[in-house]
């Protein structure tokens, strides 16, 4: 879609280039939904992509992902053959509502930063324990878990001016078995639930309940929990007033649906 109001394209080169926040101006990274609606209130677009951050980076401690990666370049990246959860990422994408020419254009961060429950790049964010780098719009920064980033349903924890640098998934998840299910009303609708599994090398098992709720859940053990111990823990885990309502699924249906897609999980996970 054309944005007639639009009247400047910045692309700066270093953090000190970036337009500072005022009203009428946005980020753009993909723009794959930024351009699909119209933005009568906006004349001024940032584009990140000038900045030039690598896509992924292996470290010592994990993966950091950059905000501007494409879904594309996260799936097809190299990582290390021992970093299992990996599988997980393919899973993720594939849940998406979006073809592979999107793949090539739609940013992890700016999945992550529309916050919709059926965001797919904050399930597996929030499944692997991700930590965003936020950079302040006054120049300073400070990390949040993905869990805590996303604050509700299009909500977030980001200020006027505030962007998405990158979000960190640590080797101890990435070295994970994990388990994936997604279920929609519709072969090809938007999810109205995503669950993933994941058991470290020392045992431990978590549970990720997105799309279903108005952010991302993880539920946490010390083991593979037994089948009324998850659904106690999802029960007690999991406001009533969480479950989300809109057009792709009602509250009750997606408590449900959670609660079975879970104990699928926990079945293949044992």
């Amino acid at each position: 879609m054309d944005l007639p109001t639009i009247g400047v394209v910045s692309v700066p080169r270093t953090r000190d280039e970036i337009d500072r926040p005022a009203p009428g101006v946005a980020f753009l990274a993909g723009g794959t939904w930024l351009f699909s609606e119209p933005q009568d209130h906006l004349h001024t677009l940032v584009d990140l992509t000038g900045l030039g951050w690598p896509a992924l980076s292996v470290t010592d401690t994990g993966l950091e992902i950059a905000a501007t990666a494409t879904i594309e370049q996260l799936v097809s990246g190299q990582v290390p053959a021992e970093w299992t959860a990996q599988s997980l990422f393919g899973e993720c994408a594939a849940a998406l509502l979006a073809s592979f020419k999107i793949w090539k254009t739609a940013t992890v961060g700016g999945n992550i930063c529309l916050a919709f429950p059926a965001g797919a790049m904050i399930t597996l964010c929030a499944a692997l324990d991700g930590e965003a780098l936020v950079w302040r719009a006054d120049g300073s920064e400070y990390r949040v878990a993905i869990t805590d980033f996303v604050t509700g349903a299009a909500r977030t924890v980001l200020a006027p001016g505030d962007l998405l640098r990158s979000v960190t998934l640590p080797t101890s998840a990435l070295r994970s078995r994990t388990a994936f299910r997604k279920l929609a009303l519709s072969p090809l609708g938007r999810s109205g639930v995503v669950l993933a599994g994941r058991v470290d090398d020392d045992g431990a098992c978590t549970l990720t309940v997105t799309a279903a709720t108005d952010r991302p859940y993880v539920l946490r053990f010390a083991a593979v929990p037994g089948s009324a111990e998850l659904s106690e823990a999802i029960a007690a885990g999991i406001p009533p007033g969480a479950w989300h309502a809109d057009a792709h699924g009602d509250p009750d249906w997606r408590a449900h649906v959670t609660h079975e897609l879970a104990q699928q999980i926990r079945e293949e996970l044992a």
